[in-house]
């Protein structure tokens, strides 16, 4: 088989699989905080660096929602069987950078590779992500040659990849759609709350071998769950998260 085949191949099996695989991810974090992370680390260094950590997660976090927030029906979407694209975006964010959907993903798993406080465990998720991600890119952008042929390849040849080219930067064609954005990014911050919640507690278990979060970390998930099942509860009973054309 071509490479260029199995490149396309590899690719859509990982974007079919995205939202799952990166779980295996969060486990050798989880390890590293009961086996490697620093017990005794001062709680004014602690705190600061929880809120670094969980501040880079939000701003992966910010850059999708400011992505979804504008983009039409059928684009940008949590699919996962096959690619989907009704139109080609290359306005917003899309004008700055060809995958803002996967920059921010990077920097809300960023900051959980963080949190540990381990130089290399970043490093791997770094390295981790580049090669997992970078064939997932790779199967998008041969679809969307396919699907819009010139129109794509125009904008692809002036847009970056990965590393946004602000000076590029094109308002949006659509207003901002709070509602879509929480219809679609609901599930993202909240499992970035309860994975950094999580390893609070794996740090207290290898510092004092207590089961007990920190009460900033069990405040913020007590907060996180109640919006989590007003979100996805309004979600199912309503139709108010529904925006025509989003």
């Amino acid at each position: 088989m071509p490479l260029i085949e199995e490149f396309t191949r590899t690719g859509q099996w990982l974007f079919r699989w995205r939202s799952y695989l990166p779980l295996v991810f969060i486990g050798l974090v989880t390890l590293s905080m009961v086996q490697w992370a620093e017990p005794d680390a001062s709680a004014s260094f602690r705190t600061s660096w929880d809120f670094l950590c969980l501040a880079l997660s939000l701003v992966g976090a910010g850059i999708r929602a400011y992505t979804v927030g504008h983009t039409p029906k059928d684009t940008s979407g949590r699919n996962t069987r096959s690619q989907l694209a009704s139109t080609l975006n290359t306005t917003g964010a899309y004008s700055m950078v060809r995958h803002p959907l996967y920059l921010g993903n990077y920097f809300m798993g960023l900051g959980v590779a963080l949190f540990p406080a381990l130089w290399w465990l970043a490093l791997i998720y770094t390295l981790s992500f580049w090669l997992y991600y970078e064939r997932i890119m790779f199967a998008e952008e041969a679809f969307l040659e396919e699907r819009f042929g010139s129109e794509y390849l125009r904008w692809a040849g002036a847009t970056p990849a990965f590393v946004p080219d602000v000076t590029r930067y094109v308002r949006p064609s659509l207003s901002f759609s709070l509602r879509n954005v929480l219809r679609r990014e609901y599930n993202g911050v909240y499992a970035v709350v309860v994975v950094l919640a999580i390893l609070d507690v794996a740090g207290a278990w290898r510092a004092e071998h207590q089961v007990v979060a920190h009460p900033r970390w069990a405040w913020m998930f007590s907060v996180a769950s109640v919006l989590w099942i007003a979100a996805i509860t309004i979600k199912r009973r309503t139709r108010w998260l529904h925006v025509e054309g989003r």
